[in-house]
């Protein structure tokens, strides 16, 4: 029998929502890390292409201040874009499906969630990277706990369908608000190869891009490389590959007819 609709919507947010705070994580750890070595114009440019690369419109009247950016992206839910309310959303979309996930997969998610909610600026700020660092290690922890313990029925693929359609859009975002910057932007030498180390590491990708290029850094390979290359996990074109083969396993375990 075919997986109810609102089933199947439940376990891909779930899993949007997860890799969403993780990649909100992600860059926002990444934008911390490299100020000092910024200029302050670069610093300042920078946070405007995270707010691009995330489609977030911020408050006018937020200061773009590290303290009030971290705040607003990791604990801020009124706004609707923080780590927070992703976790919140991506918590509430598996306990309405509580009984199909493993009870791994769920102490997982559930205890994710109370560590974001337990957790304010003033606790973190300082050690941001640390708070940051645990929410990117339990949404992979997530994913690994869903490998090793569910069935792979039409349930794993929804989640690995949401998983990898996030990706895909959160990857084109980020390196579409890298294009418009390098556009706009005259910096070069030191700004330019630290702007393309922030957007390589904000994929994890910066070590496996060098095993395919080089440690010097070119706009059009980095791009090439997360557009187009097909066995990084976090290429588009890698995604979008994993996406196709999801709704091919669902169509056959459905016996959905193709076109």
């Amino acid at each position: 029998m075919a997986m109810l609709s609102r089933v199947a919507d439940h376990l891909y947010w779930m899993s949007r929502y997860l890799e969403r705070a993780q990649h909100t994580a992600r860059l926002l750890d990444v934008a911390l890390d490299m100020i000092p070595d910024r200029s302050p114009a670069a610093v300042a440019r920078s946070w405007e292409t995270l707010f691009a690369s995330l489609n977030v419109t911020p408050p006018e009247d937020l200061p773009r201040k590290p303290r009030h950016i971290t705040n607003f992206l990791a604990f801020d839910e009124e706004n609707g874009p923080s780590i927070a309310h992703h976790m919140t959303v991506a918590r509430e979309n598996a306990r309405q499906v509580r009984e199909l996930i493993s009870s791994e997969m769920w102490e997982q998610v559930n205890r994710l969630y109370l560590d974001v909610q337990t957790t304010n600026i003033n606790r973190i700020w300082g050690q941001s990277s640390e708070f940051l660092s645990s929410v990117k290690q339990g949404a992979h922890l997530f994913q690994g706990i869903t490998d090793s313990t569910m069935n792979r029925g039409e349930g794993w693929h929804f989640i690995q369908l949401g998983q990898y359609t996030e990706r895909a859009g959160n990857v084109a975002a980020l390196l579409n608000a890298h294009i418009d910057d390098q556009l706009a932007s005259t910096q070069q030498g030191a700004d330019q190869y630290l702007e393309l180390l922030g957007l390589l590491r904000s994929c994890t990708a910066f070590e496996a891009y060098c095993k395919v290029y080089s440690a010097e850094l070119h706009f059009e390979e980095v791009a090439e490389f997360l557009l187009l290359n097909d066995t990084f996990p976090f290429s588009v074109n890698f995604a979008a590959s994993q996406m196709r083969a999801g709704l091919e396993s669902i169509a056959d375990l459905t016996d959905t007819r193709r076109n």
